[in-house]
């Protein structure tokens, strides 16, 4: 099959207003809640990304009806009657791995394939085990499947997280809400979607309060009194901070309509850091730069941390900035690999351990150059719109599986970029 790339001619423009979809790390999860309401869920503001494909076979699978209206995905599980999910889709996305939670809430039971996803790190689900063994789930593994089962029903408990885990949080949530008693989440993770779940949850007749702090309490209730309900997925911040750092590189102004900007509080707060003009208004954000990039010094970790989804984004400016920047990847082990293909730009990186050192250069120049993971496709081709000539971005699969029609928004603030079949013939020696 011949592989599809993205083009990009360097031509230093990206300017305008762009509309951010729905979150893809929230709409997944909101997908598998939608098990435990046992009928005809709406989800609102869904993205058009593959990732989301993925999760509806993954769905289907189970035996539910799952259809696409727009941006709206109507999730009927009245007719599930599996807790099965199949090796060859979870293997694709790390993400199918939250339908464990709502199974074992509904059921009582599950047998879920092991995860994958992109190549960023180990990211080991023994938090979710732990968590979710304190309620009375029993596991065995068994040839790449977890097997899970409640032989003495669940039970809420005090679950201690040793790290501040989004999936490990979510999967607790979705099964404690059918769990007899009380449960509390210590050390919860505190993102926005961890927030936008908590309020699916309750829109479905759960419980739960405490979302978006570190201490969250859930009081169980009976699987069968949980219900379906209409729900509208927040604004992907990854995203808007995606488009903002392209208009903090190339100048801007760039402005995101659709997000709420305390979500991106601390990536702001470096923007300004670099020397950018930030504006935020009530669901939008606009970014623009006159003088140069400064330096800055970032480490990633657990919100309300500076995110890990925009260090690649933010690597890329860093090494255009005048002088030296330090970066410190605290959460994924492998998130570098995005700046062996930056040095193929031009940029100037020396990596130690989780440090990336990164002097910044006069310009970058075009190549052809591979997407490592998801976020750094999408930070490669923002280098392409500001570097001096072609660039080729390759292994476009990633970017596909979180950011709904990239090439098109990039096209709408100017952007000289398309998508392209690749000329796969052997160059001559």
């Amino acid at each position: 099959m011949a592989e599809e790339i993205i083009i990009v001619q360097g031509t230093g423009v990206l300017a305008g207003e762009v509309p951010v979809s729905g979150a893809k790390n929230s709409a997944l999860k909101l997908m598998a809640a939608s098990l435990l309401g046992g009928g005809t869920t709406a989800i609102h503001n869904v993205p058009l990304i593959s990732d989301i494909a993925i999760m509806s076979e993954v769905l289907r699978c189970l035996n539910a009806r799952v259809e696409r209206e727009g941006h709206t995905l109507v999730v009927d599980t009245g007719s599930v009657d599996k807790w099965e999910t199949p090796y060859e889709l979870v293997s694709k996305m790390r993400a199918s791995i939250a339908v464990l939670g709502p199974l074992i809430g509904r059921f009582g039971q599950a047998r879920v394939a092991m995860p994958g996803g992109c190549q960023i790190g180990a990211r080991k689900i023994d938090m979710h085990l732990v968590g979710l063994e304190a309620l009375g789930v029993e596991f065995v593994v068994d040839h790449g499947f977890l097997e899970a089962t409640t032989p003495h029903g669940l039970a809420g408990a005090h679950v201690v997280l040793d790290f501040p885990s989004v999936g490990a949080t979510e999967n607790l949530l979705m099964a404690a809400v059918a769990a007899e008693g009380t449960t509390t989440v210590e050390n919860a993770a505190r993102e926005p979607e961890i927030v936008d779940l908590a309020n699916m949850l309750n829109a479905m007749g759960a419980r739960v309060s405490g979302g978006g702090s570190s201490f969250i309490e859930v009081e169980g209730v009976p699987v069968e009194s949980l219900h379906p309900c209409e729900h509208t997925t927040v604004g992907d911040r990854i995203e808007a901070g995606t488009f903002l750092t392209g208009g903090a590189l190339m100048g801007g102004p760039v402005t995101v309509r659709g997000i709420d900007p305390s979500y991106l509080r601390m990536a702001l707060m470096k923007l300004e850091a670099m020397g950018c003009d930030v504006q935020a208004g009530a669901d939008c954000i606009t970014v623009r730069r006159e003088g140069p990039l400064a330096p800055i010094d970032l480490q990633t970790l657990p919100h309300p941390g500076f995110p890990t989804d925009l260090q690649a984004q933010f690597m890329l400016l860093a090494a255009r900035a005048e002088g030296t920047s330090v970066i410190t990847e605290n959460v994924f082990e492998n998130r570098f690999m995005f700046a062996s293909e930056l040095m193929r730009m031009g940029a100037d990186i020396v990596i130690e351990d989780h440090h990336a050192l990164v002097r910044g250069v006069d310009g970058l120049q075009g190549a052809d150059v591979s997407s490592t993971d998801l976020r750094a496709g999408a930070a490669l081709v923002l280098a392409g719109v500001s570097a001096e000539g072609e660039t080729r971005v390759h292994d476009i699969r990633h970017i596909d599986r979180g950011y709904e029609d990239y090439v098109g928004k990039l096209r709408l603030l100017g952007a000289d970029v398309e998508r392209a079949v690749a000329d796969d013939a052997l160059p001559a020696c």
